[in-house]
């Protein structure tokens, strides 16, 4: 009862080919295929953009605070 014989993997290969055809297996396995790609260049292009705009935010505030300092100091 605890683990399935060769008949039941049989049955449940039989019925998913049923379900999904022959033609369909190999094109959703493409399909998974590109998914993964595409998720790996947008995170390593999330990567890139996320260092190139800690460049710019550290150069960046470190003027508006001098500035805010210089606004204050003058009232």
């Amino acid at each position: 009862m605890g683990s399935f014989s060769i008949w039941h993997w049989l049955i449940v290969l039989a019925v998913v080919l049923l379900l999904f055809g022959r033609g369909k297996i190999p094109e959703l396995m493409g399909d998974v295929a590109k998914g993964i790609k595409n998720f790996k260049s947008g995170m390593s292009d999330d990567d890139a953009d996320t260092a190139d705009k800690s460049k710019t935010i550290d150069n960046q505030t470190s003027q508006p605070v001098n500035s805010v300092k210089e606004k204050t100091t003058k009232s």
